[in-house]
């Protein structure tokens, strides 16, 4: 029988292609204060500083490349279908350019703007800083679609529903201190799923893993596959 298997990704994943993490041990991202360029108020505050920000992140982005971690789990999408659901915290695109699909991206995406005036997230690759105006109702109230603290995150009752219905979860490269992110771990094993977890160091999680193996993303999760996919 085909497990069915729920992935959380966080930013682990995504530092070997080069992307900077959110914070660093000062609480800071490239000299900016998360209250600054990561809540609402910070962007009623001082839009410019908060659109220039997600601008040169998209820029960024835009110039790495998928690494071993993101293919894996391209790998094993192609294998299990729909019986496997990413969801990652991670704003970049590059599970897609891995060509991974089915997918969530909780925390939204850089690859999309969102319209303050209409609700629409079209996809968006150029820059915000000059208000560009928005595709669908000609309104220049475009901002990242990032969701920033104290906003709600994308697809939880999605989310939620996979985690109850899996077999396995498997978290990569994640703190496990942002909820309701940190909070799956511990509904997918009271809902009886094996738990993994892929992560440079082991997490300080409330609710044990069944499986830790600590190591760059790039080398963990290609072998983890290569089990899961070889598993009778």
């Amino acid at each position: 029988m085909t497990p069915r298997i729920v992935v959380l990704t966080g930013a682990g994943i995504s530092a070997e292609s080069g992307v900077a993490t959110f914070r660093d041990a000062g609480g800071l991202w490239e000299g900016h204060s998360v209250e600054v360029v990561a809540t609402p108020e910070g962007f009623a505050r001082d839009p410019d500083t908060v659109l220039r920000f997600y601008d040169e992140r998209r820029r960024a982005v835009a110039s790495v490349s998928p690494n071993p971690a993101h293919h894996a789990l391209a790998r094993l999408e192609s294998a299990l279908g729909d019986d496997l659901l990413v969801v990652t915290q991670n704003v970049d695109d590059l599970h897609e350019r891995a060509g991974t699909r089915n997918l969530v991206h909780m925390h939204g995406e850089l690859a999309r703007a969102l319209c303050t005036a209409c609700a629409s997230r079209p996809e968006w690759s150029t820059d915000l800083l000059d208000r560009p105006a928005c595709p669908r109702c000609g309104e220049r109230t475009l901002r990242p679609d990032v969701v920033w603290f104290g906003e709600m995150p994308y697809d939880l009752d999605r989310i939620e529903e996979a985690v109850i219905a899996c077999d396995v979860f498997a978290s990569i490269g994640t703190s496990g201190e942002v909820y309701p992110a940190a909070g799956y771990v511990a509904l997918a094993a009271a809902f009886g799923a094996r738990t993994v977890e892929l992560n440079l160091v082991p997490s300080d999680s409330a609710v044990p893993f069944d499986d830790v193996r600590a190591g760059p993303a790039s080398a963990l999760v290609p072998d983890w596959v290569d089990e899961v996919l070889c598993a009778p």
